[in-house]
């Protein structure tokens, strides 16, 4: 937690910043309204304590200038004149509590715990409605699993950008979660978007926010992503699908570490950590033109790879183990054992799919299995065709009693159309749109028609 006192009369400030030092809480000081702007134009505070009586401009026009701004951290006003009429004014304009000196400071850092914790919640809630969250935790002891663990723990306590490499379904989202769980914002949120899942029109109001008036249908004012982040870390996944335009505005972010809202006229400091993620090569886009060679070394300041699963097969009877226990949990349904056949005939599998591509064949597996043991019966495997893609599924279940080959219908014969086109595009809607000669629209009503993940 970062603050900033503004107060002209010196000892109260400097009493208050060696408080809440031994408080854990980071501070700065202001002592004149003037001079509080300029910080709050430079860095982004978690709360602000300000004094109603000031010299020049007072408190009530500091107050009103946050608002003007659009600075969602949350004010204490404080002040020696335990006038009614004063607190209520404050509280009407804006501010979050107001107390009258002399006042306890243990009452002061009560009050700001609880101001920062409502709006932390706040935003951690509003991330996970606009992404879908993960776990923070990764799995395997093989050795390269152990060095990539390693080099999380040497950089999650930097600020350091960092730039996840890997196949799709590898889980580059849980690495990001994990830099971010380890790092000593743990507390704050963290918010993920994935770029190629939004449209260009909307990605700009995503990231950074809007003004109310900003566009039809922008009826009030938004936060984006790099807002509700705070001192957390917003991870972008899909970095390569991002349109330039949205990469100028990036670039200028990551350089200045500001925003500023569609519609709005003004800069709004942010603290946030960038994660991004890809599963293309991103050099290629570099040389191709399609991804701004600045911006690329701005990103890749450290370089993550995520192996695939092929290349750390013994990991995967623990991880297997693991992801029986969650997908058990969400169906309701008691844990079943893996058998060692089972086991063995998954570690076989070279999994184009990666770990999504297991957590699908164990949910399956547990539709044939309500409880007991995981056999390799249960383990329903698909082919690889030529171009080493996912194809036709070897049996599962109990067997089916023979009967004359049925025709398919057209719409089984579209929805696996679509589905092995998402696949081979790595879940890329628009890419995957092209390549049936569908318009991006159509896909995705089609996805959620067969209700795709």
């Amino acid at each position: 937690m970062r603050v900033l006192i503004v107060d002209d009369e010196r000892n109260i400030r400097e009493s208050l910043r060696k408080y809440l030092g031994l408080e854990q809480i980071d501070s700065a000081a202001a002592e004149t309204g003037e001079s509080a702007i300029r910080s709050l134009e430079r860095e982004a505070f978690d709360a602000v304590i300000l004094d109603l009586k000031l010299p020049g401009m007072n408190g009530q026009e500091v107050l009103a200038w946050i608002n003007s701004r659009g600075i969602i951290s949350p004010v204490i006003m404080i002040s020696a004149h335990g006038q009614i009429a004063d607190a209520v004014a404050a509280l009407k304009a804006g501010a979050k509590d107001y107390l009258v000196k002399p006042f306890d400071p243990a009452e002061l850092v009560i009050k700001l715990r609880h101001l920062v914790e409502d709006k932390r919640r706040e935003n951690s809630l509003e991330a996970g409605k606009r992404a879908a969250g993960g776990e923070n935790l990764l799995i395997g002891d093989t050795r390269v699993m152990r060095e990539l663990s390693d080099q999380i723990d040497r950089i999650a306590n930097s600020d350091v950008t960092v730039l996840i490499t890997g196949e799709s379904g590898v889980g580059k989202e849980i690495a990001a979660r994990e830099i971010h769980c380890r790092g000593r914002y743990a507390a704050e949120p963290f918010a993920a978007v994935n770029i190629g899942g939004i449209h260009e029109g909307l990605m700009e109001s995503e990231l950074f926010g809007h003004e109310k008036g900003a566009f039809t249908g922008a009826v009030s004012r938004k936060q984006g992503l790099f807002e509700i982040a705070g001192r957390g870390a917003l991870f972008l996944d899909e970095i390569g699908e991002m349109p330039m335009s949205v990469q100028v505005k990036l670039l200028r972010v990551l350089q200045e570490r500001k925003i500023r809202r569609l519609g709005g006229n003004n800069d709004i400091p942010v603290n946030a950590r960038i994660i991004s993620a890809t599963n293309r090569e991103i050099e290629t886009l570099v040389r191709e033109g399609s991804f701004r060679e600045d911006l690329y070394y701005r990103l890749n300041v450290f370089r993550l790879a995520i192996p695939p699963l092929r290349e750390r097969r013994e990991d995967i009877p623990l991880l297997a183990e693991h992801l029986l226990k969650k997908i058990s949990f969400r169906m309701g349904r008691p844990l079943p054992v893996l058998t060692q056949a089972a086991a063995e005939k998954l570690r076989e599998h070279p999994f184009p799919g990666n770990v999504r591509e297991l957590e699908n064949i164990l949910e399956r597996a547990l539709i044939y299995r309500e409880n007991g043991s995981v056999t390799p019966g249960d383990i329903e495997l698909r082919r690889l065709d030529s171009e080493g893609m996912p194809g036709a599924a070897f049996p599962a279940g109990p067997p089916a009693a023979e009967a004359p080959p049925a025709i398919p219908s057209l719409e089984s014969l579209e929805r696996e159309a679509i589905r092995n086109a998402l696949t081979r595009t790595g879940g890329n809607r628009t890419r995957a749109a092209a390549e049936l000669g569908i318009s991006r629209k159509t896909i995705i009503n089609k996805i959620k028609q067969y209700k795709f993940e």
